[in-house]
Formats: structure tokens, C-alpha cells, sequence
């Protein structure tokens, strides 16, 4: 089992969700408590991606704890990966 942190802003487009979305997200980042294994967001980078539909949540992993530092849907998405690369 993970313990979950969360990067200062990390709510930035999570917040302006609807309370549905958000309800559907959470829970999501909830499982990744449990979850087994991600994909990585891109290699050398040290970062892991779940979907749930169009939507995207990015981690990062030091031994057992995730810190969560991204919920949006796929445009936002592209926004804060591009924003990395600079």
C-alpha cells in the first residue's frame, strides 16, 4: 500500500471540474493506494500517467509514497507536460 501526497497546485484544473468529474477523479486517485503498476509519462522522466476516460492524473513515486501532481483532461494535460519540457 502507497501513501499519497499532493504537489502544492496540483488541483489547478481538478477544481474547476464539475462536482461529478471531480467525485470520479478522486476516487481514482484514491486507488492509487493499491494500484499496481502505471505507465510512464515518458522515459527519463520521472513521472507515471492513469486515465480514467479523457482524463489524466501524473505521480511520481519514492519508495512508498506517490505524490500526485496533476488531474486534468487531455488538453490540460498536454499544457503541463509541455510546461515541464521548458
Amino acid at each position: 500500500m502507497y501513501e499519497l501526497e499532493y504537489k502544492e497546485d496540483w488541483d489547478k484544473y481538478f477544481k474547476k471540474m464539475n462536482k461529478e468529474l471531480q467525485i470520479k477523479i478522486w476516487k481514482k486517485i484514491q486507488q492509487l493506494k493499491e494500484l499496481e503498476s502505471a505507465r510512464h509519462l515518458k522515459l527519463g522522466l520521472p513521472f507515471f500517467v492513469v486515465e480514467t476516460s479523457q482524463y489524466r492524473i501524473t505521480f511520481r513515486q519514492i519508495g512508498k509514497t506517490r505524490t500526485v501532481w496533476f488531474a486534468g483532461n487531455h488538453k490540460q494535460y498536454e499544457k503541463w507536460y509541455l510546461s515541464l519540457m521548458r
